[in-house]
Order: structure tokens, then C-alpha cells, then sequence
């Protein structure tokens, strides 16, 4: 078996920023670890606030610099380091990632689209530590974004802007709303309000809306009465608001992967902490068959949802024009999956995962709550499906390749190639992808190559799994096909919306594939093995087939790079199985 690793591989940089974030937060689990500890979290959730000090902490460190390109003055290249930052952060905080997030979806239209001044002033607040906040959502419309009433109309050389927008991130503390309005009959703009700039009397903001989870964020609304802006406060061209948001969103949706896969993290790690530590009938929990097989699972679909997520991440700046997909495929997946292990660990803890003290200071009910809007904002999982399913009929008659379909999923599925660097241009990004998806049309190929390798460098019965598991997995694909064949004319049904679910699940099964081809001579050691691999496939098979049962042989492998992990205090990760767990995190750190 080839597991040697070459001395060249070194992980892209995304993960020695997050490695280094992570060390200067701290361990959660560490009561002294400052106010990303769980117990300060905790302290501070039953006062509904962020625990002192968060924001300082993060600001300090530098992530809002992660927010603006680097060719703007920031440190944000690709949006795969701003994935794992906000991982980082999530495994701790979610409501501190979606209160960046939210300032995150309000100032990419300023870099896809805004001219130099409009960039240079968004660009130096933000780096001083200044918020913004995307003005979309109307309380009476919803995502039915055609139906807003804001309205900027023309009046001498500039606007005026009436209308309230509400629900909204940021909306208090916010200096600047990126605010889409009607601008005509039928079209709608992006504007660039500055707070700053407005009359007092021309701008209020609305009270904290009272959420479930999420608590301490800003979440409020905006009014604006007869507010005058300049005509420069239109972002981009005049009327195209509506194609400006839709493409901002596929970014958006995309990084709203990381609150998931952080969330994850942290409810897995928590219930084996408890379950290294509960004793019953004698023994550690651990040993209780279905205690074991949940934690097994909870780490294998957090294990499949890095595979998923990590190459549209880089798909940015790799493939900007495949996001209108893939984005709305990671953005219906990952979270689903997230709220599964939440789920599945809310079992393993059973009564101490309804308290709010004990089992991590009781942090695991607010992950909880937190997670939930991870399939809410950013287009609901409905809307996401939909968005798949209406993509459907165009993919299952592919154009001709055109001979870069292997080094584009080299370059999107390789941990160890550097994504090239982000030079923001909105016309770079598609509202579909014109019938092309390299990862789910060449599923013969990637799967002969897969077979291939496996028969000569996989662990002793890998290759004999992954044939069954090709066959069937490819079976399935067939008969997804024909049936997209004869309902071409639906894609809004519930049995479209069923068709589009079953291509993620496709899909995660290649991105796995992938991951895999693409890495395994490079991290070498069980990673190389590809226990891993089948595990996945049978994991992701055990949505459509149930009865599908997990190889108990393989799933030492497993449980090594699992405890390895947790014992370790790393992200439990693919990375875990890299030749002697390590090397590649060293050479990177």
C-alpha cells in the first residue's frame, strides 16, 4: 500500500489560519479559556448576551480582516479560509459566526459589483471594526423578494428611500445596509446606505427580534423615511438588485456550511466526553451498542459534510460559474446533516441534554437552538431543492467536456493545492450552471478511477466493498436519471423536491469519491486505506436504503481517527487518518 507521504504535502493555507485561530481561542471544554469558553457561553446566554470580551477577542486576532480581499487591504484570499475560521469559531459560538456572517452577505456586493469608492469606504470600516447588514427581508414578503415595497426614487441628482427592513443581522449596530429597493415598475436596485451619512430624523432601527436560539445577536429592522442618498449609492448597475442578491447568496450559502460542520464538531466532542465518563451496568457508556453506533455515525456524517463542503468552498475562485448548484446542494446537505448529530447526540446525552448545566456547563442546548437557523436563512431547505430541482432537466443531458473536468476537480477535492486568490467580479458568477456539473455527470469515470486505485492500494477488503457499493450507488443513479427524463416539465412538485434531495445525496457520495482520489497518496496512513471511504458510501446509502448495514471490520479504523481527535483536542477530521495522524498539520502549522 502506497501510505509513504511525500515530503511536498503541505495543506493549503486555510488550514494553518484556522489552526492558529483555534490556539489563540482556546479549548471550549477549558473553563479558563476566556469567553470562548463553554462556561462563559453558557453564563452568558441566560442573560441573552454574548459573553464579554467575544467581540474584542475576535477582533484582536483579526478575523473581520477576513471579510475583505485582500486586494482591498484585508486577509481574505480564498473563501476556504474564511470556511475554516468560521468552523473554528462556530464549534464554539455560532452566534458569533452568524453575526460576521450576516456583515459577510452585506458587503460582498460591494466587492462584486461597487465602484473603487464605494469598496475603499466599505473596505477601511469594516478592517476598524465596523458592522453592516444585508436590508432584504420585508416582514410581510418573505424570500417573494419581487414583492418588496422599499422603494428609492429619483428626485433631483439623487434618491429618496422609504420602506422597513425586517428581519435583519446587524440591523442596530450596523453602520452600513446594503439595501435592495424598487427603483422602478418592475426593477430593483442594491444600495449602499451609510448611517453616517443620513439625517437622524431619515433612519430608525426597530426592536431585537426575541429568537429561540441565537441569543445576544442583533437581530432588528431598519425604517427609512424620505432618506436622501446620492445616485452613487447604487451598487453596480441600476436595476439588477434582484441578479446581484441571487448571486450573493450562492457565497453566502456556501460559508454557512462552516456554522454546521463547527456545530458538529462540538456535539460530537461532547458526547464522548460524556460517554468516556458516564458509567451504566458497570462499564463506560461507550460500550452500549446503540450509544456507540450513534457516535460512530455523528462522526462519519460529519466526516461526509467536509467532503461536501470543503470543494465548493474553493469552488469561489476555482469555478465561480458551478456555485448556482453546488451551493444550493451544500446549503440543503450540510445543515440537514448538522441537525441529524445534533439529534443523534441529544440521544447519546439523553436527560443532560435537555439541562442547561452539567454535561459542558449544558453548552449542548444551546448548539441546539443555535443550529436550527442553519436550514432557515440564506433560502430555507425547500427554497435550496428547489433551486436544484429547477436545474435538474438541463443535467442529465450534459454538454461535450471540454478536457479541464480533471484538473478542475483536482483543484476543487485536493487539501493540498492553494485555491488561486479571489479577485471579486460578480460577472463571474452564474444564475445556473448551463447544464454542467463535473462532480455528478462523471460519476463512471471517478468510479473506474476509484475501483482502479483500490485494487491496488486499499486496505484488504476495500476494493471487494467498494465494487458492491459502485454498482448499486450506480444503479441508483440510472434510475434517478430516467425518472428526471420523464417529468422534465416538473421541477416545483414535492416529487421534485424528492428527485433534487436524492441528487445531493448522489452528489455527497462522488464528493467523498473524490476526496479520496484526490488526497490519498498525499496523507497516506488509514486515510490511504479508504475504510473510510466505504464507511461513507454505506452511511450516505443508509438514507435511501435504511437496512444498510455500516462493515463492523472497518470501523476500528474509524473509532482510532475519532478518539484521536478527541484526545488530542483537534477537529475531528479526514485529516485525523493522515500518516501517523500528524504530519500534514505540522508541515502546514
Amino acid at each position: 500500500m502506497d501510505r509513504k507521504v511525500p515530503a511536498r504535502a503541505v495543506l493549503s493555507p486555510a488550514h494553518r489560519i484556522a489552526a492558529d485561530l483555534d490556539a489563540f481561542l482556546g479549548d471550549p471544554m477549558n473553563d479558563e479559556a476566556g469567553p470562548f469558553s463553554y462556561k462563559a457561553i453558557v453564563e452568558a446566554e441566560e442573560r441573552d448576551e454574548i459573553p464579554p470580551g467575544a467581540v474584542d477577542a475576535v477582533r484582536a486576532w483579526g478575523f473581520p480582516a477576513y471579510l475583505v480581499p485582500s486586494g482591498l487591504g484585508g486577509r481574505l484570499t480564498t473563501l476556504e479560509e474564511l470556511f475554516f475560521v468560521t468552523r473554528g469559531i462556530s464549534r464554539r459560538s455560532v452566534t458569533v459566526a452568524v453575526m460576521y456572517g450576516s456583515g459577510l452577505l452585506a458587503v460582498n456586493p460591494v466587492w462584486l459589483w461597487g465602484n473603487a469608492a464605494q469598496r475603499k469606504t466599505v473596505a477601511d470600516g469594516v478592517l476598524r471594526g465596523d458592522f453592516a447588514c444585508f436590508g432584504v427581508s420585508e416582514a410581510d414578503h418573505g424570500s417573494d423578494v419581487m414583492a418588496s415595497e422599499s422603494r428609492a426614487e429619483q428626485e433631483g441628482d439623487g434618491l429618496v428611500l422609504n420602506g422597513t427592513k425586517w428581519p435583519v443581522g446587524n440591523a442596530t449596530k450596523g453602520r452600513f445596509v446594503t439595501t435592495y429597493a424598487r427603483t422602478g415598475t418592475r426593477d430593483f436596485s442594491l444600495l449602499l446606505v451609510d448611517k453616517r451619512e443620513l439625517a437622524p430624523e431619515c433612519w430608525s432601527v426597530l426592536p431585537p427580534v426575541r429568537t429561540v436560539g441565537l441569543r445576544g445577536h442583533d437581530l432588528s429592522g431598519v425604517a427609512f423615511t424620505n432618506a436622501r442618498l446620492p445616485a452613487s449609492c447604487v451598487i453596480g448597475r441600476k436595476g439588477s438588485g434582484l441578479v446581484q442578491t441571487l448571486k450573493t447568496l450562492q457565497i453566502t450559502r456556501t460559508a454557512i456550511a462552516a456554522l454546521s460542520v463547527g456545530t458538529m464538531d462540538a456535539v460530537v466532542r461532547i458526547g464522548i466526553e460524556y460517554a468516556r465518563r458516564r458509567t451504566l451496568y458497570g462499564s463506560g457508556i461507550y460500550n452500549i451498542p446503540v450509544i456507540r453506533d450513534h457516535l460512530v455515525k455523528a462522526h462519519l456524517d460529519l466526516l461526509i459534510a467536509e467532503c461536501v463542503a470543503i470543494p465548493v468552498a474553493r469552488c469561489l475562485t476555482t469555478a465561480p460559474g458551478r456555485l448556482s448548484l453546488w451551493s444550493s446542494i451544500v446549503k440543503y446537505f450540510v445543515p440537514v446533516l448538522g441537525e441529524e448529530v445534533v439529534a443523534s447526540i441529544a440521544t447519546v446525552l439523553a436527560a443532560r441534554g435537555y439541562l442547561r448545566e452539567g454535561v459542558a456547563h449544558g453548552v449542548f442546548q444551546k448548539l441546539q437552538r443555535d443550529h436550527a437557523i442553519a436550514s432557515i436563512f440564506e433560502g430555507t431547505t425547500h427554497v435550496n431543492l428547489a433551486n436544484v430541482a429547477g436545474q435538474l432537466p438541463f443535467l442529465v443531458s450534459p454538454p461535450e467536456e471540454t478536457g479541464d473536468e480533471d484538473e478542475l476537480l483536482a483543484e476543487l477535492f485536493s487539501w493540498t493545492r492553494t485555491p488561486r486568490a479571489w479577485d471579486p467580479d460578480g460577472r463571474l458568477l452564474q444564475l445556473t450552471n448551463e447544464g454542467r456539473d463535473e462532480v455528478g455527470q462523471r460519476f463512471e469515470a471517478i468510479a473506474d478511477e476509484v475501483l482502479t486505485a483500490a485494487n491496488t492500494h486499499a486496505a484488504p477488503g476495500v476494493a471487494a466493498e467498494l465494487k458492491d457499493l459502485l454498482a448499486g450507488i450506480g444503479g441508483m443513479r440510472t434510475t434517478l436519471d430516467e425518472a428526471i427524463r420523464a417529468s422534465a416539465g416538473d421541477t416545483t412538485s414535492v416529487a421534485a423536491l424528492g428527485r433534487a434531495r436524492r441528487y445531493c445525496e448522489l452528489h455527497a457520495m462522488v464528493s467523498c469519491m473524490l476526496t479520496w482520489i484526490h488526497n490519498r497518496q498525499e496523507f497516506g496512513g488509514p486515510f490511504a486505506g479508504g475504510e473510510w471511504l466505504v464507511l461513507c458510501l454505506q452511511r450516505l446509502l443508509q438514507r435511501v436504503q435504511p437496512d444498510t448495514v455500516l462493515s463492523e471490520e472497518f470501523l476500528p479504523t474509524l473509532e482510532d481517527a475519532m478518539f484521536l481527535g478527541f484526545d488530542e483536542r483537534r477537529w475531528f477530521s479526514l485529516l485525523s487518518m493522515a500518516e501517523n495522524g500528524r504530519p500534514l498539520l505540522r508541515k502546514a502549522e
